[in-house]
């Protein structure tokens, strides 16, 4: 039965988006909230220049060593950006544009020059292909199975548990760094692993589905999520919720539409942010004007009610306590007053 499964192509594909989804959006969730999502852009770029240095020291393509030293670029990314921050003489969001094009296009450069002949190339980190996930396999407990299924799968259980075990310290630093140092949770040592986990996350994604994808599972969720609710366990569940949805809407659309898989699973990300927009109960459009045109009547009411009463008893009465009075003093149509 399980050899079955991962053999069917079709579930390994919907398989290795979810699963990308969920490894994404589960560190996605606390750098939206952070502000820091861009981060996640600038990461997934510059893990470039790491993927080729690590082949040029080592000789891996792939596995624990090229995760954990990519990953390790990523970090550095934003120390290089924290660092320049902080000498007050660029912001943050042009400190970001400053390091980690910087780093990409030295990674570009080193695969241009030392890995022409090498399965490494930008075109692949940026946008993958998901749709031939299934053809690089490898056996384990005696099982064939896609290696893009089996490296995510690892990832995203290392996520959860990083997120489940450490869901007090996430939460307290994440909206109050200040009380988190105070009670001893070293914020920026909870924040570097973060990003270290962002980073791992990207790299083992990139073959399968590129930076691109990444990106869009990284942000669009957790934003659609956040629009849906305001508790924070239930923003990471629906944001993995979201992904999973948009992995399987985006790969049947891909396949009716003849169109790029991860392509689509991006755009539905989009689709389900906007419906979250239009639709979420708290902070939806349709949602905010329904609390804008409860709140018109309520005050339409009031102000009846003050005139009603500055009236009363008076002698004015009968010929101020009109609906024609209401269209001459409030300018109120007819059928309104």
């Amino acid at each position: 039965m399980l050899d079955s499964f991962f053999a069917n192509t079709t579930m390994m594909i919907i398989l290795t988006g979810a699963l990308v989804g969920c490894a994404s959006s589960l560190v996605g969730t606390f750098l939206v909230l952070r502000g820091n999502s861009m981060l996640s852009d600038s990461i997934s770029h510059s893990i470039i220049f790491g993927i080729v240095v690590v082949w040029m020291l080592t000789g891996a393509q792939s596995g624990p060593v090229q995760i954990i030293g990519a990953a390790l670029t990523g970090v550095l990314t934003v120390f290089l950006t924290e660092l320049l921050f902080s000498t007050h003489r660029v912001k943050y969001d042009a400190s970001i544009g400053l390091v980690f094009p910087a780093l990409f296009s030295i990674g570009v450069l080193l695969i241009n020059v030392y890995a022409r002949d090498v399965h490494i190339d930008q075109h692949a980190v940026l946008l993958g292909e998901i749709g031939f996930v299934w053809l690089d396999t490898v056996t384990v407990l005696g099982i064939e199975m896609p290696r893009s299924v089996v490296a995510m799968g690892i990832v995203t259980v290392v996520n959860l548990l990083f997120v489940s075990l450490l869901y007090k310290e996430l939460k307290i630093t994440t909206f109050d760094p200040g009380l988190a140092a105070a009670l001893g949770f070293a914020p920026a040592v909870l924040f570097y692993a973060l990003l270290f986990l962002t980073s791992a996350t990207a790299v083992a994604a990139f073959d399968a589905v590129g930076a691109v994808l990444f990106i869009a599972f990284v942000i669009v969720p957790p934003s659609a999520a956040y629009l849906l609710t305001d508790r924070l366990w239930l923003i990471v569940v629906l944001g993995a919720l979201i992904a999973i949805a948009s992995s399987i809407s985006g790969y049947w659309l891909a396949v009716a539409w003849d169109v790029s898989i991860g392509g689509m699973m991006a755009v539905m990300t989009g689709v389900f942010l906007a419906l979250a927009l239009l639709f979420g109960p708290r902070y939806g459009i349709i949602a905010r004007l329904h609390r804008a045109r409860g709140e018109r009547d309520r005050n339409a009411l009031r102000t009846v009610t003050v005139h009603l009463y500055s009236h009363e008893n008076t002698s004015g009465r009968e010929e101020e306590n009109l609906a024609r009075a209401l269209q001459s003093h409030l300018g109120w149509s007819a059928e309104r007053a």
